[in-house]
C-alpha cells in the first residue's frame, strides 16, 4: 500500500496536471542550486518549475489523463508547470537551454497534445498572445477600411457613368 506522504505527493502533482495549461519535462543534470533558481525567474509569474520523482509524476501524469509523457520520466526530470501563456514559459526555457547547454528539454504536453522538444521550440519561436492579438486586431481594421473604400468607391463610380451617359446622350442629341 503507497505510503501517505507518496500518496499525498502524487495528488499535489495531478492537481498541477489538471490545473496548467501546459507542462514542459526538462533533464536538469548539471544545473547548480543558482542556476535552477535563475532558471525559475526566467519562466515567469505563470509557470512553476518542480524537481520530480520519475514515477510518482508519471503516476500522477497518467490519474491526470495525460499518457503521452509516459516515455519521457527517466533521467532526473523536472517539470515546468504552465498557466499562463504557454509561448512565455517556453521562450524562458529555451533561452536559459542557449545560455546553459545542461538543461535538455524532454518533450511536454499543451492542452492534453503531446509536444516534441521541437515542437516545444517552436512554440517559443511565436510572439506573445498579445502581440498576435494586436496583429490580429490590425487585420481586421485594415479589411474594414478596404471594404469601406470598395463601398464608398462604387456609388462615386455609378456617379461618374451617370454623368458620361449624360453627356453622351447630351452630344448625340444636340448632333442630330
Amino acid at each position: 500500500m503507497a505510503r501517505p506522504d507518496k500518496a499525498a505527493a502524487v495528488a499535489e502533482l495531478t492537481d498541477k496536471f489538471r490545473n496548467s495549461s501546459a507542462a514542459v519535462l526538462t533533464e536538469y543534470r548539471g544545473l547548480t542550486v543558482a542556476q535552477t533558481r535563475k532558471l525559475r525567474l526566467a519562466l515567469g509569474e505563470n509557470a512553476q518549475y518542480a524537481v520530480v520523482k520519475n514515477t510518482l509524476t508519471k503516476i500522477a501524469a497518467n490519474e491526470a489523463g495525460i499518457t503521452t509523457l509516459d516515455d519521457l520520466f527517466n533521467g532526473p526530470t523536472a517539470v515546468a508547470f504552465v498557466t499562463g501563456d504557454p509561448v512565455e514559459s517556453a521562450k524562458g526555457l529555451r533561452d536559459f537551454a542557449k545560455e546553459n547547454p545542461n538543461l535538455v528539454i524532454k518533450g511536454g504536453v499543451l492542452d492534453g497534445k503531446a509536444l516534441s522538444a521541437d515542437e516545444i521550440k517552436k512554440l517559443a519561436d511565436l510572439e506573445s498572445r498579445e502581440v498576435l492579438l494586436s496583429k490580429l486586431a490590425g487585420a481586421f481594421k485594415a479589411k474594414q477600411s478596404q471594404a469601406a473604400s470598395v463601398f464608398q468607391a462604387l456609388p462615386s463610380k455609378l456617379v461618374r457613368t451617370v454623368d458620361a451617359l449624360r453627356a453622351k446622350q447630351a452630344e448625340q442629341g444636340g448632333a442630330e
